[in-house]
């Protein structure tokens, strides 16, 4: 029992940690750009793919736990974990060596836009802690606590994952090619 506080604690304080210093990490890399390297501009596609993958993954996932195969929702959930790790560092990637992209559209549909940007953007910085909460909960074997912040942790992950793909396909038409 001791034992479990201890490395609940240690958890909660890595949790903040990474949840802290994610954000800020890429807010500043946001702003660097790379001098005189080739634009990435291949990359964007493929994140956008990975945000696709993931939503499915987790649809997987809830799927393989209902069914009892904790095993699979196991493996899935950290495959969740490193794909959204992946799509972090080419998501930098091409910050860094490309300009920001300009949404051209007009009227509702630029209002669209925008709320599930900032939605998302907001909600991928929330959904850092969630995440690893969760992950601690199963990996500590509180599976009560794991199956309560789950509750909350799914389907906002799921909305990040397939706003993702979702603002993709809204700016995807104004890239610089």
């Amino acid at each position: 029992m001791e034992d479990t506080v201890a490395k609940e604690k240690r958890f909660n304080k890595l949790i903040t940690i990474v949840s802290i210093i994610v954000p800020v990490v890429v807010a500043i890399l946001f702003g660097v750009k790379i001098p005189n390297v080739e634009r990435l501009g291949f990359l964007p596609p493929i994140y956008a793919s990975i945000n696709g993958l993931t939503a499915v993954l987790l649809l997987v996932a809830v799927w393989a736990i209902k069914n009892g195969n904790k095993k699979l929702h196991q493996n899935i959930m950290t495959s969740c974990i490193g794909l959204s790790l992946l799509f972090l560092v080419m998501y930098i990637a091409y910050h860094m060596t490309s300009e920001s992209t300009t949404y051209g559209g007009e009227g509702i549909m630029r209002t669209v836009y925008f709320f599930i940007l900032i939605t998302h953007i907001v909600l991928s910085i929330a959904i850092i802690p969630l995440v690893l909460k969760t992950y601690a909960f199963a990996y500590l074997e509180k599976f009560e606590s794991h199956r309560k912040w789950a509750k909350i942790t799914f389907p906002i992950w799921l909305y990040v994952a397939i706003t993702g793909v979702v603002v993709y396909l809204m700016i995807s038409p104004y890239y610089v090619s």
